[in-house]
């Protein structure tokens, strides 16, 4: 069927096919060593068997094998004799003729029946008899002539389209399996699996050679998602968007060739997605049917992906015995299956049934549905009863009885949001307001809000007594397109209705608008939102209590938890809860309540604060309250990670992730990875952490999450060493979040992730330079948990920088603005305490004032806390303070100190810290895996990294800051000797630059502060 077709774009990228590929390539091995291999690969038409033998050809032609590619033919009801293997002996021909008329040598006349090109065919010795042992003697040659052309060289005999063969080529390949025993042969032969009917010829063939343990049989399958994704990035040479390949797979079944096609149609903006070419290839076998066939055919098109027999024959109105044999012609015809239930029948592809439909006359679909709407409304038992409410509104709604579509399609889309399935709820309410102007108005004025939608805040009336408004349906929308993830059409929906309220003196409506606007802005990076909140404040002020002037106080109070917290967010909050109770809107109340109580936990009323985010999270479970519940999951774990209690917050998001992805609440179940990614990286699970952040990253929909999940991965990139992975992870982030919302708690954990790539790569102005930035823009009230990471960053990166001459300027202000901010900072629970203790030491560490004392007690307060990394890398530093103040009690103190950091450091895969642990037990001929009172043998640590005495000279002067010109005058050797050197200690380092080396080498304390320093004044 799609044999001689010619796709617009294919995928220049080969996808999948690992397996077979590997099967294939397996034959060729074994061909090349001497042992013939037979192999049959089967699948569906499009499916990508060409490909796959184009891309074996291509192997097999690097690997020094001869190809011969040969094609059966499609002619009437049988194909041409011999038609492949004639093609592929006169490829050998071509490529090996010396070789071919050797092995043809005395039996040319035969085998001209084969290959004419060899000369006159021979005639019958008798023209009056029948040469019976003619054809096997043709076989035996034709064998014999393969056994020979590849006696000396692989040969490869690739036989496409086998389901076209004639008998004769089936029979001539039979005998050639049967028989080959010798030479360095691979016959390869394909076939469209789907198209092997019952009485297919070429059905007991492949029975026979199924039991030929010398064949091997390949069976190709469809594309997975992300093997689509892959080949239409291919095609399109760009990577598509998600829902673009959710489309495509959906609708492609994984047909790479439906694939190739449904691409190439919505590139080029095709509104059917089927291009014409596609649609008469899919249409070909359909139309061979019997006419009664043909028009089951049809109706089966419009009834759904499954049509139950009983409702098939209410449409049909056909006598059973005829629909029976309808039925038969098109299942025997690969057409229609039956469904896996057994009670239905479907099309064996949805794109045959997509064209079968597309080709229907527009009246003639129209009175299709209509017949499968009547005789479903005649028996509601026809179809199963959970799909009873959504087929009807779909017949009804092609049948263009908007009358009768409207109230089917609402109640539908009812059914859909009760099920949580926003984004079929916004398509149907889409199509309910497609409908709205052509319903007769005393249809509508019979219809009520409190039946069709669950947003009665915007139209401020009874929405029992009211007639439903259009804008009641764009509110329900808007709400819809939020929650599934559609924003940027519930964007279009909220921009038309404040256009359509410009003109009508509502301002609760308006003000309910706006306040979605807000959400929406946010979410999209499009805004922070204070713009639309503010404009909502202005319509509702001064009017009575509403669910409306509710909701925008809930919505401030939201906001100002986020990017303004402090007194004034708080009361905004006991505004909103207030609000809420006097008109009984208990959902908003709920999340009025939860957003005051993270607001008290950041204000520092602590248990008060998580009490009522359990209370709250509790009560939303219990009145299924979904959006609330979802948000519980979220803010609590959140509160939770921001007072040090990691193992509890981990829980709750690991039960938040389930309930979100039950309920749809896509939004929801991004932040929850997110965060659980938090709480991982803190309780040292870091591979936990990048699964988590990863998933935070495919299951977002808007920006915030995508950027909250690069920073994680940064963030553990950072610690694992892999500099140029954190920085690429900070480029995203910042990218997701732009510059149009700017919040705390993003630019905060942007700066302290930038300082920690800029200190990873040796840029201690740049350091300084990203927390000036995120200084001058604030560390507010509440923020904390924010502001103690970036300080202790920026600290530490002095600290270790203190002995370069480079850093020597400006080091003072820099550790006074740490001083100064750290000031501002709240220590309210433990884990914040300890940073603050942190942040005084590596102050101490920076001006070479720290003692064992001070980092002992550090390491004391870490130690009370789920803090595996934070642990280590203190325990580190008070080792290093214990071996400078000397003594052997101190010593065998720091080994144990260094032990434990060690074995935490390789845990996690924290390379720095485990490099720094390591040189320094070296440094201090301390044994990392013996006894406390066992020495290790001395080490030089320079040596340790692999670097030559010479590399050794040239690194001390990289780490002073020295050109190469200069290294190369101060050890008298040439500039180019000087560039050769530092780029062998690069690579020993693992290290991409100048200054990540010297970094490294100051981190590691390769070498003394004062040999530096003499080298700087030399």
């Amino acid at each position: 069927m799609l044999g001689r077709v010619e796709t617009r774009s294919v995928s220049p990228v080969f996808v999948g096919r690992t397996e077979e590929l590997h099967t294939l390539k397996d034959a060729l091995a074994r061909a090349a060593a001497g042992e013939p291999q037979a192999l049959l690969l089967g699948g569906e038409a499009g499916v990508g068997k060409t490909r796959l033998v184009e891309e074996f050809a291509t192997a097999a032609c690097r690997a020094g094998a001869v190809v011969a590619l040969g094609g059966c033919v499609e002619i009437g009801a049988d194909g041409l004799p011999f038609a492949p293997f004639s093609t592929a002996l006169r490829a050998l021909r071509r490529e090996l003729p010396g070789e071919l008329v050797a092995a043809a040598a005395g039996q040319e006349e035969e085998l001209a029946r084969l290959l004419p090109e060899l000369g006159e065919a021979a005639t019958a010795r008798d023209a009056r008899r029948p040469d019976e042992e003619g054809m096997a003697r043709l076989f035996e040659l034709t064998a014999r002539l393969l056994e020979r052309v590849a006696a000396d060289r692989t040969v490869v005999v690739a036989l496409e389209d086998l389901h076209w063969a004639d008998a004769s080529t089936r029979h001539l390949l039979a005998y050639l399996l049967r028989t080959l025993r010798t030479g360095r042969l691979v016959v390869l032969a394909t076939y469209r699996a789907d198209d092997i009917h019952r009485r297919h010829p070429l059905r007991p063939l492949l029975a026979e050679l199924d039991r030929l343990r010398t064949v091997r049989r390949i069976e190709l399958g469809r594309f997975n998602r992300a093997e689509v994704g892959r080949q239409i990035a291919g095609i399109l040479a760009r990577e598509p968007e998600p829902d673009q390949v959710d489309d495509i797979f959906e609708r492609s079944d994984g047909n790479a060739f439906f694939v190739e096609e449904l691409a190439v149609a919505a590139h080029e903006g095709c509104c059917t997605g089927l291009t014409d070419s596609l649609r008469d290839l899919l249409l070909v076998r359909v139309e061979g049917l019997p006419e009664s066939a043909q028009r089951v055919s049809r109706i089966v098109a419009e009834g759904g992906s499954t049509v139950e027999y009983r409702l098939l024959a209410g449409v049909a109105r056909l006598a059973e015995d005829d629909l029976i044999e309808a039925l038969r012609a098109a299942v025997n015809a690969n057409i229609l299956l039956a469904a896996p239930g057994g009670d239905g029948y479907r099309f064996r592809h949805s794109l045959v049934r997509e064209a079968v439909s597309d080709d229907l006359l527009p009246g003639e679909r129209s009175r299709l549905n209509r017949r499968y709407a009547e005789a479903l409304e005649a028996d509601p038992t026809l179809v199963p009863a959970d799909e009873r409410v959504m087929r009807l509104a779909s017949y009804w709604y092609h049948a263009h009885d908007a009358a009768k579509a409207l109230p089917a399609v609402l109640h539908a889309s009812v059914a859909a949001r009760r099920r949580n399935a926003y984004s079929e709820q916004l398509r149907l309410l889409e199509r309910a307001m497609e409908l709205w102007d052509s319903t007769p108005e005393g249809l509508r004025a019979r219809l009520r809000p409190v039946d069709y939608t669950e947003v009665y805040a915007p139209c401020g009336c009874d929405p029992t007594t009211t007639p439903l408004h259009y804008l009641d349906l764009m509110a329900e929308a808007a709400v819809a397109g939020r929650l599934c993830g559609e924003r940027e059409r519930a964007l279009k929906i909220t921009k038309r209705a404040l256009h359509l309220l410009e003109d009508e003196a509502d301002p609760l409506r308006s003000a309910w608008f706006w306040t979605q606007r807000s959400l929406l802005v946010q979410a999209q990076a499009r805004g922070d939102g204070r713009r639309e909140l503010a404009t909502a404040q202005d319509l509702v002020r001064g009017l009575p209590p509403s669910e409306v002037h509710a909701e925008v106080l809930s919505s401030v109070a939201s906001w100002s938890m986020l990017h303004e917290p402090g007194p004034e967010a708080l009361a905004a909050a006991e505004r909103a809860v207030e609000y809420a109770r006097m008109v009984n809107a208990r959902e908003i109340e709920l999340n009025a309540r939860l957003t005051l109580a993270g607001l008290r936990v950041n204000s520092g009323d602590i248990e008060a604060g998580l009490a009522s985010m359990y209370e709250v999270k509790e009560q939303a479970l219990h009145e299924g309250i979904s959006s609330v519940a979802g948000r519980s999951y979220v803010n609590l774990p959140s509160g939770l990670e921001a007072v040090g209690r990691s193992q509890e917050a981990a829980a709750i998001l690991r039960e938040g992730t389930v309930y979100s992805r039950k309920h749809g609440l896509l939004h929801t179940e991004a932040w929850a990875w997110g965060n659980l990614s938090d709480s991982m990286y803190s309780l040292g699970r870091w591979d936990e952490a990048v699964e988590a952040a990863t998933r935070a990253q495919r299951r977002a929909n808007s920006a915030r999450p995508q950027g909250t999940g690069a920073l994680r991965l940064a963030l553990v990139a950072l610690g694992r060493g892999d500099v140029a992975e954190a920085a690429r992870q900070l480029a995203a982030a910042r990218h997701h979040f732009g510059t149009h919302d700017p919040m705390p708690q993003q630019w905060l954990s942007v700066a302290a992730i930038a300082v920690g790539v800029a200190a990873g790569e040796g840029r201690i102005l740049d350091v300084r330079a990203e927390l000036d930035r995120a200084l001058d823009a604030g560390v507010p009230t509440g923020t904390h948990r924010y502001g103690w990471p970036l300080l202790l960053a920026a600290v530490t990166a002095e600290a270790d920088a203190r002995a370069r001459p480079a850093a020597q300027h400006g080091r003072d202000r820099a550790l006074e603005r740490v001083v100064n901010a750290a000031k501002s900072l709240t220590t309210d629970v433990p884990l914040w305490v300890a940073h603050e203790i942190w942040v005084r030491a590596e102050l101490q560490r920076a001006e070479d004032r720290a003692t064992p004392d001070t980092w002992s007690e550090v390491v004391t307060a870490f130690e009370r806390l789920e803090r595996p990394y934070d642990l280590a890398r203190v325990r580190h530093r008070l080792a290093e303070a214990l071996l400078t103040s000397g003594g052997e009690d101190e010593r065998d103190r720091a080994a144990e100190l260094l032990r434990l950091a060690h074995a935490a450091a390789q845990h996690l895969g924290a390379r720095p810290l485990a490099d720094a642990v390591t040189l320094l037990a070296q440094r201090a001929r301390l044994a990392l895996t013996c006894a406390p009172a066992e020495r290790a043998a001395p080490a030089d640590p320079v040596e340790a990294l692999g670097l030559t005495s010479r590399e050794r000279d040239v690194l001390r002067l990289v780490a002073a800051g020295r050109t190469n010109r200069q290294i190369a005058e101060e050890l008298f050797i040439s500039p180019k000797t000087a560039s050769v050197h530092v780029s062998n200690i690069l690579g020993k380092l693992g290290v991409s630059g100048r200054g990540e080396a010297a970094a490294t080498a100051h981190r590691l304390g390769l070498f003394p502060p004062d040999a530096l320093q003499t080298s700087s004044a030399g």
